[in-house]
């Protein structure tokens, strides 16, 4: 008997907010592309640095919108009770989706802070602090009231509540530069390669212990481990952020060291999930999901860990910092460790409450690959774009408005990997959209420990 309707419907909520933000990003970075190639036709109404501001923005919010749909899956479902305070839950939407809004409307106003990642107005941070206490207090009471308490649901809360700490440094203005920036990275850096990992190894645990029947506490002691190296590594890895900003040069020494161990996090994260995977006995019939989970820990290692470290130590980074070799790293770090996070989540939680099972239509299979072909070309693209720019502005000098022109045809190249990216993501939310809204209860069919639809499900059991 399911007993978790009402946060299963807001979990779905968050997931379709996710979705349609996906698709406003995925516009906006075509509108760069196009920039890119030297055919900035809507320069005169979308600036390029309106687009790109809207576009790292939306990136940041519908990966949160998608956490927050996890969590409010996931820990009502770990602690076997309803969500707190269901009215509580689509308050929460509703103002998460006005900062949205708002923050669009005012990047195409120029009404904005200016500062990378964290370019939106001010007054809306005070919202989006009311938001996060909102659901944090929401989940950590349907937590704390329910049956009981697992090493991943505990991960998971204690990961949100850090991420909604680390916000306020951000918050805080500092007249020199210097301090300022130093600060900021508080925000984006624990986030992004500190406390946002801890929320995806809760997730990838709780993902992996219903799809692969491995033992809970075998799956929660690699968890463990992995949050050991985030926390040894992704702390003071944030001093490679600090290299050339007037912070003191030890912070070369502590950036480039911890750095250079950064990887390892991710590497344990996919060595823990390709082995969870070829250890579980159970065939769960959902595959695709699988396969998204596994992936993310594959990916999130090549984009995050080994492009990450490619471009961190001193040496290097002093010729590929703020060039497109940045970019080449971002893409793929952002959507190997937290994209497709959410794409697995998606892709799990869609027949659950549901009851349609359309993973086994050619439309799952095919937008994991396209989506994931598409972006790893993408990332190819900025890597020959980001090394010529190094090559021609830094080493021999040329005009960085000339070095964008002759990188330009590698843009080309970019758009078109972006095409086949967008074909998997239009896939997958065409998919999205067939599953249609969850179900109520008797009319979902029960999950068998083997991972087949139990007796008496009704006729709601696939498409």
């Amino acid at each position: 008997m399911h007993t978790q309707t009402n946060a299963r419907k807001i979990a779905w909520a968050f997931f379709a907010t996710s979705m349609l933000l996906l698709v406003l990003q995925i516009v906006y970075g075509f509108i760069m592309g196009f920039a890119h190639m030297g055919h900035d036709v809507l320069h005169d109404v979308i600036p390029f640095n309106v687009a790109r501001a809207t576009h790292t923005n939306l990136l940041v919010v519908w990966l949160l919108s998608g956490f927050m749909g996890s969590a409010y899956y996931i820990i009502p479902e770990e602690a076997e009770r309803d969500i707190w305070n269901a009215k509580l839950g689509w308050i929460q939407l509703g103002s998460l989706v006005l900062v949205g809004v708002v923050a669009i409307i005012g990047f195409h106003l120029q009404w904005w802070e200016g500062r990378k990642f964290l370019e939106i107005p001010r007054p809306l941070d005070y919202l989006v602090v009311v938001n996060v206490l909102a659901f944090l207090l929401n989940i950590g009471m349907t937590l704390f009231k329910g049956n009981r308490f697992t090493t991943t649901s505990v991960t998971l809360l204690v990961g949100l509540t850090a991420a909604a700490l680390l916000y306020l440094p951000g918050m805080i203005w500092f007249d020199n530069h210097t301090v300022d920036s130093y600060f900021r990275w508080w925000v984006v850096h624990l986030w992004v390669e500190g406390v946002w990992e801890l929320i995806m190894g809760a997730i990838l645990a709780y993902l992996l212990i219903k799809l692969t029947g491995v033992d809970r506490e075998v799956i929660e002691k690699w968890l463990y481990i992995i949050v050991g190296i985030t926390f040894l590594s992704g702390i003071l890895g944030t001093g490679h952020h600090y290299y050339w900003i007037g912070a003191p040069k030890y912070w070369l020494m502590v950036g480039g060291i911890f750095s250079a161990l950064e990887p390892l996090a991710f590497l344990a994260m996919a060595l823990y999930a390709v082995a969870m995977a070829r250890k579980g006995e159970r065939r769960h019939p959902n595959r695709i999901a699988l396969r998204w989970a596994v992936g993310t820990g594959i990916m999130s290692f090549v984009g995050a860990g080994f492009l990450g470290f490619a471009h961190t130590l001193p040496s290097v980074n002093k010729w590929t910092h703020g060039t497109l070799v940045t970019a080449m790293h971002g893409h793929l770090a952002f959507w190997g460790a937290y994209a497709m996070l959410i794409f697995a989540m998606i892709a799990y939680v869609l027949p659950e409450i549901t009851g349609r099972k359309l993973y086994t239509k050619w439309r799952a299979e095919w937008s994991f690959w396209t989506s994931n072909i598409g972006m790893i070309s993408m990332t190819g693209a900025f890597a020959v774009a980001g090394v010529a720019q190094v090559y021609l502005e830094r080493r021999m000098g040329m005009d960085f408005l000339e070095a964008q022109e002759a990188v330009e045809v590698h843009f080309l190249a970019l758009v078109l990997a972006a095409c086949l990216f967008t074909t998997g993501i239009v896939l997958f939310i065409i998919d999205f959209i067939k599953y249609g809204l969850p179900q109520p209860a008797e009319n979902v069919p029960v999950t068998s420990p083997g991972g087949d639809a139990g007796p008496g499900t009704g006729g709601a059991a696939s498409a």
